[in-house]
């Protein structure tokens, strides 16, 4: 029973996690900069581990029953969503991304770690999908079952974003053109902004 809830929460987590995402765009983009990589894999990773054992602990359910707060954070991701968007928008235009992929660029430490918790905490889907979805999912196995289920939706987490971050160096060659980082940037833009439209435009339940 504990084997097969690791596995369960496991294919759980990272059904729920690899889905593209604004989060995903932007440890792709970090990754093929490697810049501050291992902290924004480490961002991404222990939040998300963090949110999955507190619905595994049954506070995902007061989440459910607290609209409110899912309200602000949908309206504060929807400006930060626009706000990054149109920087990502900028650089297409401008070409300002044009180093080669593995070169890293001059965007602080700080500035990285901000909007990587921006793009974690300031997301209302986040804590529908770690906390209410996977809580409420764990339920299902009793006892330890129960938190094999979340820590094997945790590893999902880890793997991913390791995956995704480090892996991402595969993709130099493509982006060794400067052309290439006016298309990821114009992608991410583009995306970025439709994410925006459809936040405000469908409410959470």
């Amino acid at each position: 029973m504990f084997v097969s809830a690791a596995v369960a929460g496991f294919i759980t987590g990272a059904g729920l996690i690899i889905a593209i995402g604004a989060q995903n765009a932007f440890v792709l983009r970090q990754g093929l900069l490697r810049s501050h990589i291992g902290l924004v894999v480490a961002v991404c990773a222990l939040s998300d581990t963090a949110l999955i054992l507190l619905g595994v602990a049954g506070i995902g359910a007061l989440v459910s029953q607290w609209p409110e707060l899912l309200h602000i954070l949908r309206f504060g991701g929807a400006a930060f969503l626009s706000w990054y968007g149109l920087l990502a928008a900028q650089r297409a235009w401008r070409g300002t991304s044009s180093l080669s992929a593995g070169q890293g660029d001059k965007t602080s430490r700080r500035h990285v770690l901000l909007a990587c918790l921006a793009f974690t905490w300031l997301n209302p889907h986040v804590y529908l999908d770690t906390m209410v979805l996977v809580g409420s999912l764990s339920t299902r196995y009793p006892g330890a079952a129960q938190w094999a289920f979340g820590l094997g939706a945790c590893t999902a987490s880890m793997v991913w974003f390791s995956a995704l971050g480090f892996g991402a160096r595969l993709l130099q060659p493509v982006f060794s053109r400067p052309q290439a980082w006016r298309v990821l940037d114009g992608g991410i833009a583009i995306f970025m902004l439709i994410l925006c439209v459809l936040l405000l435009l469908n409410p959470l339940h």
